[in-house]
């Protein structure tokens, strides 16, 4: 199947090279589509230069730093306009396991969404604070609390969906950004009744630049679980 990676991107000069060659070098015929929200250390430059030498990758470039949920609803649409059959969600930092995406490839098969989860056989989760560890893993029971949605990691980035399916998900009505967005999409999978598969992963918080974690993030996804079990009980997902 037609596969590529969506990598959004602000200021991931330090890894995106890397990145990619290593990408191409676990998968060699996948393709890699970076959505760069005009980064000012020239993470865009990178890219355009590699796009020299491989047809495989493209580039989106974004007037500004406009959020995680719309860089992927972009890179979506992009994937899904050119016939790509299985899309990636990736960070751009390492924290995802690049040698990771064969199994993705595996579970894909008999799934309509496989997420990389964190919390699937414990805690798989390193370098990170005992905060931030902990905020993560109550975030998750309360989504699954108040969704009543059986995935264990909602809040994860590391995931791979079937084209056909993400084409019946309507794309215009997701607005919301970060963890928010990663469970905002979880849910409504599972709500059309599409097979979400879960496999587990070690997450290794990042070794180069900025975290992209804000309070703002936190608060939209506290909020957000309520909306969508509401829009779920009156169907206007």
């Amino acid at each position: 199947m037609r596969s590529i990676v969506i990598i959004p991107t602000y200021n991931e000069a330090e890894n995106i090279e890397r990145l990619i060659n290593k990408i191409f070098s676990i998968v060699p015929d996948i393709s890699i589509l970076v959505v760069d929200d005009n980064s000012p250390d020239g993470t865009g430059r990178i890219v355009e230069n590699i796009m020299l030498s491989n047809p495989n990758v493209y580039l989106i470039k974004r007037t500004g730093k406009l959020g995680l949920g719309t860089a992927y609803i972009e890179g979506f649409k992009f994937a899904l306009e050119r016939g790509f059959e299985v899309i990636f969600e990736m960070d751009a930092d390492f924290s995802h396991n690049p040698e990771d995406l064969p199994r993705f490839l595996e579970a894909i098969n008999d799934a309509d969404l496989v997420i990389g989860s964190r919390y699937l056989t414990g805690v798989n989760v390193i370098n990170w604070p005992l905060q931030r560890l902990i905020l993560s893993y109550f975030a998750n029971l309360y989504t699954r609390f108040v969704t009543g949605m059986p995935v264990k990691d909602a809040t994860g980035g590391f995931k791979c969906f079937r084209a056909e399916a993400l084409r019946q998900i309507n794309l215009e009505r997701v607005k919301t950004n970060g963890y928010g967005f990663q469970i905002e999409m979880n849910f409504r999978f599972w709500a059309k009744g599409f097979r979400v598969k879960e496999i587990p992963i070690i997450f290794i918080d990042r070794m180069n630049g900025v975290s992209k974690m804000n309070k703002k993030i936190v608060f939209e996804a506290i909020f957000l679980v309520w909306k969508l079990k509401l829009c779920q009980i009156l169907k206007c997902l």
